[in-house]
């Protein structure tokens, strides 16, 4: 009896190390879509997201405080702050329908904004990935005068070593 309370144990705690990661690298789909890099530092973590859509990409910085969720291990809540830079090419406004920006951009034009963040991450234990759901809205004021808010919801994938 000892020695199966000490196996499980052991697998109880490896599962909760292997949940873990330092750095990952992935794709976010969503708002903002795109090439995500994130580093974890104890309960909280840097994530970058270089985002591409229509005539345009965008440089997005979040500072993330995160949490266990469920009790589980491998799952954990995620929310925080950040800031980005949005850059606009020619024919930003012909994009697809789901975005319809309120104001007329054009080349050359570009955006400034405050992001938040809250969502569910889940780190798959024995495999190097991690998946997350989330939403980061933002408010975005933009060189021509406009200002542009979104949900930005988006999910995730993630290689983590």
């Amino acid at each position: 009896m000892k020695r199966f309370a000490l196996i499980v144990l052991l697998l109880f705690s490896s599962g909760v190390t292997m949940a873990q990661y330092d750095f990952a690298v992935g794709l976010r789909s969503g708002g903002t879509s795109g090439l995500t890099l994130k580093k974890n530092k104890g309960n909280s973590a840097l994530e970058g997201i270089v985002g591409f859509y229509h005539h345009g990409f965008s440089l997005t910085g979040l500072w993330e405080k995160q949490q266990s969720a469920f009790n589980e291990p491998g799952f954990n809540w995620f929310y925080g702050f950040g800031g980005h830079l949005a850059f606009y090419g020619d024919n930003f406004d012909e994009g697809p329908g789901w975005y319809d920006h309120p104001h007329h951009i054009d080349d050359g034009d570009f955006g400034i904004g405050i992001d938040g963040i809250v969502g569910l991450e889940y780190k798959i234990p024995n495999v190097p990935l991690a998946i997350d759901i989330s939403l980061k809205p933002y408010m975005e004021i933009v060189s021509e005068g406009g200002v542009f808010f979104s949900p930005d919801p988006g999910i995730g994938i993630k290689f983590a070593f």
